[in-house]
């Protein structure tokens, strides 16, 4: 995709992202959050407790994705920041889910990050771990059984890592 355009997440942009949010979240694939989270929580998970929550249109300002950027842990862990991004459908195989990864890392060393790490990627999805492991992350850890599948049951999930800066 050429020039994406990353801004703050409105709540007036939520509100259209919010049936490609419901979607990914109720088809219990990807995500361990509630499949019956009310779109006002969904708002404040994604928008509100993150530090950042962008969203990601195309030139002519179609939505087509949104990423968010937080702290894993607070005190002594507070160097090391998390993301989690969503795709809308449209935008599914076009390099949006890189470019928002490629530009969070930018975010997170801007902000005084110096590491990312996703704590449960799920091993069945095969398509976002290949793309954190050609983005430079590596598995550093995995929990059996630790998501519920809709269609596979347990599955195990990854934890994944990525130095940002050099320690």
């Amino acid at each position: 995709m050429s020039s994406l355009q990353f801004s703050p997440m409105t709540a007036k942009e939520f509100a259209l992202f919010w049936p490609t949010f419901q979607a990914i979240v109720a088809a219990q694939k990807t995500y361990a959050i509630d499949p019956h989270i009310s779109q006002e929580e969904a708002f404040a998970l994604w928008c509100q407790t993150p530090r950042l929550s962008m969203a990601v249109k195309d030139e002519q300002g179609a939505l087509l994705g949104s990423y968010y950027l937080k702290a894993n842990a607070a005190g002594p862990g507070q160097h090391v920041c998390n993301c989690g991004y969503m795709v809308t459908p449209q935008a599914r195989g076009k390099g949006v889910a890189s470019a928002m990864c490629e530009h969070s890392q930018q975010e997170a060393v801007t902000q005084g990050f110096k590491a990312m790490q996703f704590n449960a990627v799920v091993a069945s999805n095969h398509v976002a771990v290949g793309l954190w492991q050609r983005l430079g992350f590596e598995i550093v850890g995995t929990v059996p059984n630790a998501y519920q599948h809709a269609s596979l049951g347990y599955v195990d999930t990854h934890v994944m890592y990525k130095a940002l800066v050099p320690h």
